[in-house]
């Protein structure tokens, strides 16, 4: 084929202690987010026809890419889970079971920020310590 290299490359390599710990803690967060956001406009805190359950579809769709370490989905998802936190806020004012629900949404879109944050900042400091002992070689 004209782009696949001759030799076979190397299996990738484990992630270390920080990439792991952090992608397990975005990974977990997003899905707490998403069964909260889905339980909590369709059965929990109900509003309407239940339309409101879409909130959750931009956290469906970063999944994936969360699995797969794809830096773009954690750039984006730390700027989108600001939305949630919005949201949170705004509605910690109401009242039960709602302030509830608006306290665990808050806590785990705090959670997942400083998880994708962590992870871009640690694979960019990672990838720059790297280019910088391949350059002293």
């Amino acid at each position: 084929m004209p782009n696949m290299p001759d030799t076979p490359t190397a299996a990738p390599s484990r992630p270390d202690r920080v990439t792991a710990a952090t992608r397990t803690i975005a990974v977990l967060s997003a899905l707490a987010l998403i069964v909260l956001c889905t339980g909590w406009e369709l059965v929990w805190a109900r509003l309407g026809h239940g339309s409101l359950v879409l909130k959750s579809l931009p956290l469906v769709l970063a999944l994936p890419g969360l699995m797969r370490h794809r830096m773009h989905t954690y750039r984006w998802l730390s700027l989108a889970v600001w939305l949630y936190v919005a949201e949170g806020a705004v509605r910690v004012a109401d009242a039960q079971p709602v302030r509830l629900l608006a306290a665990l949404e808050l806590a785990l879109s705090f959670a997942l920020f400083a998880a994708c944050a962590t992870q871009v900042r640690w694979r960019l400091a990672m990838a720059h310590r790297q280019h910088a002992a391949d350059a002293a070689e």
